[in-house]
């Protein structure tokens, strides 16, 4: 029996040990509980809402295409004719020049003087310029006058606005920090390729370019063009390119033709029966006065 001793008061040692086993487990999952309880570090904050709405991926999409259709116009060189339309007006033709040197020509028929004078924009290494055109109310040959350098903005008062979506608003379509907000649109009648109808996000007493809808084809031909000026349209196939634009005549020193019409000319009234007339002699005296009954003039003789 003392040999078995050993072995009973084992057998205690090992049933006193194994409710300690048992107990093991669920410490050590209450433990990281309990630590985290009496952590003094707080939980961390739930991130800030974003300041604004995210754009629809639509827009984004659009927003991508015209970017790269306005950018390969950039990289467009031809000759092309447009039709101009604007309410109660006739239909005019105007024909964009873009060089292959990067120089520029438009011709607006009617451009000046409230539609009475037609004017040719251009922007060459030189400058800007400003031609006035010969028409059948102004005979006169043409000749040009610089109104700034290359790049300058024409003040309104001399700008026509058709030039700009050849030109610098192509800039902006390119540029996606401008304030713009894109989206498919339909093309205006008679007008064909992808449009994209353009608004301005910020108020702005002069926006970066006039809202409206633009035309391109795939190669970044502009194709039309609705906005504040009227509508364009390409009335047929482009032309080949010239190395640099010509001006329309000689540059001469004066002032550019101004938007607004010029006031009508002035004409003579008709005279006052009882006034004078323009050389100054009384209309009604004709010298008969001093004649006698027998229309001649008395003598002084006796």
């Amino acid at each position: 029996m003392s040999a078995r001793a050993p072995n009973a008061e084992n057998g205690r040692v090992y049933a006193a040990h194994r409710p300690v086993v048992r107990l093991t487990a669920p410490i050590a999952f209450a433990l990281p509980v309990l630590l985290a309880g009496c952590s003094s570090d707080p939980p961390d904050d739930p991130p800030p809402p974003p300041s604004a709405a995210p754009r629809p991926a639509g827009q984004d999409a659009a927003r991508d295409e015209l970017a790269a259709l306005a950018a390969a116009a950039q990289d467009r060189h031809l000759i092309a004719r447009y039709t101009l339309r604007v309410a109660d007006t006739p239909d005019r033709s105007i024909v964009v020049t873009s060089a292959n040197d990067g120089s520029w020509r438009v011709d607006v028929p009617g451009g000046a003087l409230g539609g009475t004078a037609d004017i040719s924009l251009a922007a060459t290494a030189d400058g800007l310029f400003q031609c006035a055109l010969p028409t059948a109310t102004r005979p006169e040959p043409a000749t040009c006058v610089r109104v700034g350098e290359r790049d300058d903005t024409l003040p309104r008062r001399i700008d026509p606005r058709v030039q700009h979506p050849f030109t610098d608003w192509l800039d902006v379509l390119t540029d996606r920090r401008a304030p713009l907000s894109v989206s498919p649109a339909m093309a205006p009648p008679e007008a064909t390729g992808t449009c994209y109808s353009v608004e301005t996000t910020a108020a702005s007493i002069n926006p970066p370019l006039d809202v409206g809808i633009y035309c391109f084809d795939g190669d970044g031909t502009p194709t039309a063009v609705r906005a504040a000026f009227g509508t364009l349209t390409l009335a047929g196939p482009t032309e080949p390119a010239p190395a640099t634009v010509q001006l329309a005549g000689p540059v001469v020193d004066g002032e550019p033709l101004g938007m607004e019409a010029p006031p009508p000319p002035s004409t003579p009234s008709d005279p006052d029966p009882g006034g004078t007339a323009p050389d100054g002699t009384d209309p009604g005296d004709s010298g008969a006065g001093d004649a006698g009954p027998g229309g001649t003039a008395p003598t002084g003789g006796g």
